[in-house]
């Protein structure tokens, strides 16, 4: 009788806008695969077509055209269902590792902490989205709204223009990045909390020994 496929590992990334998640997830994906590892690299809002369209309308429609706040977080978690049930959950019974740039964490941050909604029910909310999936392990990147705002108006693809999270004004990205230094506090067996100022390659040599542990356990 063949021996059942070993569940796969969940990580996922967090933090503030510029705090260089998708500089640690590229260089995560290029230390696995040196190990003979391919992770499947994923983001929300998005990670299926249907996720990639409603990303589009939740980050890119602003001013009169802008969701509300309530619809914001409802397109997180229609998103975030499909992503789990299309990708995320078959790709761990299947044994892969998946790293995924945002989860459920940035919805407690963003919606829960930053835009004042109520935290009860963006918990019963997630948990109805994501089926009760959380990542094995999550690393937040640390960083103060004045930074992230220093490096947003740095970054030539986007100078936070026409993002509607993005361009919110600084006083919810304290809100924010506030909530991230709570949920952090509140799960010291899943999250790990690293500056976002270190150096990068800092940065992802504590990441990459995380996650060495998590596949190979002593």
């Amino acid at each position: 009788m063949p021996r059942p496929q070993k569940r796969g590992l969940f990580i996922s990334f967090e933090g503030p806008e510029c705090a260089g998640k998708t500089t640690q997830i590229a260089m995560l994906g290029e230390s696995l695969a040196k190990m003979g590892l391919a992770p499947v690299v994923t983001r929300e809002p998005g990670g299926t077509v249907i996720g990639e369209e409603l990303r589009k309308i939740v980050k890119h429609h602003v001013g009169e055209s802008a969701v509300v706040d309530e619809a914001e977080l409802l397109i997180f978690a229609a998103s975030r269902a499909q992503h789990v049930k299309k990708l995320i959950a078959p790709a761990l019974d299947n044994g892969q590792i998946v790293v995924c740039d945002r989860y459920a964490d940035s919805t407690t941050a963003y919606q829960g902490y930053g835009r004042g909604i109520s935290l009860d029910f963006i918990l019963a909310l997630n948990r109805f989205a994501t089926c009760g999936l959380e990542p094995d392990i999550t690393f937040i990147l640390d960083l103060s709204a004045e930074e992230s705002y220093e490096r947003g108006q740095r970054r030539q693809e986007t100078l936070f223009v026409e993002d509607r999270i993005e361009s919110a004004e600084i006083g919810f990205h304290r809100k924010v990045r506030n909530g991230f230094l709570k949920i952090a506090e509140e799960n010291p067996g899943r999250v790990q909390l690293l500056s976002a100022m270190d150096a990068p390659e800092s940065i992802h040599e504590n990441i990459f020994k995380m996650v060495k542990k998590c596949l190979l356990p002593s």
